[in-house]
């Protein structure tokens, strides 16, 4: 794993352990649905991602979520693997420089949304849960 010079933001290492952080400071009923939920920190997106949703720079997307939210799953679904909450480290950072807020508040709000996708959430509910 590359280590980044502090200039250039937290390791991907320091990352992850702040990412966990504001995980564990969610409002815990909203954790407690989560189930085998995976959260991942990648440097970046990939290609493939990229591609997929038509954008041009991998700075453009903070975090994705990949599966099927519940409010659309069936017992009679076949499994594709684990639910997903991807946070991009290094958009994440870049957007955190431009913007100005707090690392940690910037986390909080792409997992909120990310998540708030697993559940099937609106844009107002997720905005509830991060007044909360």
């Amino acid at each position: 794993m590359t280590q980044h010079h502090p200039e250039h933001g937290p390791s991907l290492d320091e990352f992850e352990k702040v990412a966990w952080r504001v995980y564990e400071s969610l409002p815990k009923e909203f954790t407690d649905q989560c189930g085998d939920l995976a959260i991942r920190i990648e440097e970046f997106p990939d290609q493939d991602t990229l591609l997929k949703m038509g954008l041009n720079s991998p700075y453009e997307l903070l975090g994705l979520y990949h599966g099927v939210d519940l409010a659309r799953k069936s017992n009679f679904d076949v499994p594709g693997g684990p639910d997903m909450v991807f946070l991009y480290r290094s958009p994440i950072i870049n957007f955190q420089r431009a913007d100005g807020d707090p690392l940690d508040a910037i986390i909080a709000h792409v997992l909120i949304h990310e998540i708030g996708h697993h559940f099937g959430l609106s844009d107002d509910d997720m905005e509830e849960i991060e007044r909360s």
